[in-house]
C-alpha cells in the first residue's frame, strides 16, 4: 500500500485530493497538513512514501518544507503541486530535494501514476518542466567537480556516461534505451546503477547533478564534445 500525506492549506484541495486518491485501492491517505511546519512534522512521525507538496503556505513554505524532509533521511518522496508552471518556487523546490513537479490541474489519473512513479522510487518532471529547468541552468555557472564528485565520477562506465548524460537532457528509460539501442530493462539498470554510484535519491536529482557540475550545456549536449 502506497502512502501519501497531503500538504495544502486549503481544505477544499486537501479534501479533493483526499476523495481522488480514496478511490485507488492501493494508495491510502495517512494525513494532512494545512502548512509548511505541519508537513515536515507529520512526514517525520508517518513517515508516507510521497508527501503532496504545495508550494504556498502559511509558517513554513512548500520548498523549506521540501527541504527539512528530505534531510530527515527517510525514503519519503515530495510531488510538488503548484498552480502555474512557471511559478518561480519550482527550481527552488527541485533544488530543494524534491522528486516531481506537477500542475494542480494536472489530470487525475496523471497525478495518481505520478503519485506511483515516485513510490516506486523514480522522479518525475514533464518536458516542459525540465525545459524550464535547463534555461535556468543555462544563467547559472557550473561548479568543475571538486575530487569528491570526480571520485563519484569514476565509478561510471563509459555506457554509464551515456546515459547520465541522456537522464539530464529528460529522457525516459524508453527513449534512452532507443538512443543507444539496448532494451528498455537494461536502460533502466543503467539508471539505477548510476544513481547507486553517485549516490543520488533519482534521476531528478541526477540532472541537478550533471548540470551543477557541467557535465552538460544547457543544450543537452556534452561540453567535451
Amino acid at each position: 500500500m502506497i502512502t501519501v500525506l497531503l500538504a495544502d492549506d486549503e481544505e477544499l484541495m486537501r479534501g479533493g485530493l483526499r476523495m481522488m486518491l480514496g478511490t485507488q485501492p492501493d494508495i491510502t491517505v495517512v494525513g494532512e497538513a494545512s502548512d509548511g511546519a505541519q508537513a515536515v512534522r507529520l512526514a517525520r512521525s508517518l513517515e508516507p512514501d510521497v508527501v503532496l507538496m504545495d508550494v504556498r503556505m502559511p509558517i513554513l513554505d512548500g520548498v523549506a518544507a521540501t527541504t527539512e524532509i528530505t534531510a530527515l533521511g527517510t525514503a519519503t518522496r515530495v510531488l510538488v503541486l503548484t498552480t502555474f508552471e512557471l511559478d518561480e518556487y519550482v527550481f527552488a523546490a527541485v533544488r530543494a530535494g524534491a522528486s516531481g513537479f506537477l500542475l494542480k490541474r494536472t489530470p487525475p489519473e496523471t497525478l495518481i501514476e505520478g503519485v506511483r512513479t515516485l513510490a516506486a522510487g523514480d522522479g518525475l518532471l514533464g518536458p516542459s518542466v525540465t525545459r524550464r529547468l535547463m534555461a535556468e541552468f543555462a544563467r547559472a555557472s557550473p561548479a568543475p567537480p571538486g575530487p569528491r564528485v570526480r571520485r563519484r565520477l569514476d565509478r561510471l562506465t563509459g555506457r554509464e556516461h551515456e546515459v547520465l548524460l541522456r537522464m539530464a537532457r529528460g529522457l525516459t528509460n524508453a527513449e534512452i534505451a532507443k538512443e543507444i539501442h539496448v532494451a528498455e530493462a537494461t536502460a533502466k539498470t543503467h539508471v539505477k546503477r548510476i544513481l547507486a554510484k553517485l549516490e543520488l535519491r533519482d534521476r531528478i536529482q541526477a540532472v541537478v547533478f550533471a548540470y551543477d557540475h557541467g557535465l552538460v550545456h544547457p543544450t543537452g549536449h556534452d561540453p567535451a564534445n
